[in-house]
């Protein structure tokens, strides 16, 4: 099973879930700008599933998808843009450039999701990508990342998780973590039912930022106001998927947050 399985589509399975990343930008930008957001970039965009659900949603809707990975963007457009029907496919741009050096116009929305920006290690580094991401919004622009954290993120841990209705279990690997420098090497791992096995189907090299650190460095490139939203519990103790603005956070030992930046 391993060796017939698509990656892309079992990380769109078990990670993605672009229709609701794209609720969340799509309400948080009209309550803070008071009107909706028409056109949108994904920084980082992979298969460009955020870009094609982005463009279903309205028909004056325009989505840029940016990355440097040649085959998960043709992959994209082989799986995801396919779905689409002309008039959508016309207002979605695949750019195969990196995201510090592509020229776009400004647009309401950039989304850097899935930590993704966590690819820059070095302030410097951050600092110098949150500036072209500012210099790439419009006027009433914002920025949209997420992050997560909490005790477990500063260990070498193994988590699984099966995956509803399918055949397969996911697994997330953090495989080495330096508490000096923060570098963190992850990996995505599937198993299934077979008992065949997908090992670093996925590998990410990054450093773990801090929520402070990230409000700091957004502050410094020249964003106005910086809002962390915050995942709430329902009564059985289970994140509810609800993301709302907050200045105090659980101590939990998983969290996974977004963040506003507003231009």
């Amino acid at each position: 099973m391993a060796s017939q399985a698509d990656r892309h589509r079992l990380y769109e399975l078990s990670v993605q879930c672009a229709e609701s990343e794209v609720d969340f930008v799509e309400e948080t930008y009209k309550t803070l700008k008071g009107h909706g957001a028409q056109s949108l970039r994904e920084d980082f965009c992979g298969t460009a599933a955020v870009c094609c659900e982005w463009v279903k949603r309205g028909d004056t809707h325009q989505a840029i998808g940016v990355d440097l990975d040649s085959g998960v963007l043709q992959w994209g457009r082989d799986n995801r843009l396919s779905e689409l029907n002309p008039g959508q496919k016309k207002r979605v741009t695949l750019l195969e450039e990196n995201v510090l050096s592509a020229k776009t116009a400004p647009a309401d929305m950039i989304m850097a999701m899935n930590f993704s920006y966590w690819l820059f290690k070095e302030r410097p580094a951050l600092l110098n990508y949150f500036k072209t991401a500012l210099a790439n919004l419009n006027d009433e622009g914002i920025l949209f990342l997420d992050a997560f954290g909490g005790s477990d993120s500063f260990t070498e841990i193994e988590e699984e998780r099966e995956i509803d209705g399918e055949d397969f279990t996911y697994i997330w690997d953090q495989a080495k973590f330096n508490p000096i420098n923060h570098d963190l090497l992850c990996h995505i791992h599937f198993s299934f039912a077979d008992g065949s096995t997908m090992n670093e189907a996925f590998t990410y090299d990054w450093r773990l930022w801090t929520l402070p650190e990230i409000r700091e460095v957004l502050l410094d490139a020249g964003f106005s106001k910086v809002t962390i939203y915050w995942q709430g519990w329902d009564k059985n103790g289970e994140p509810d998927a609800e993301f709302k603005p907050a200045t105090v956070g659980e101590a939990d030992a998983g969290w996974i947050c977004y963040i506003a930046a507003e231009k």
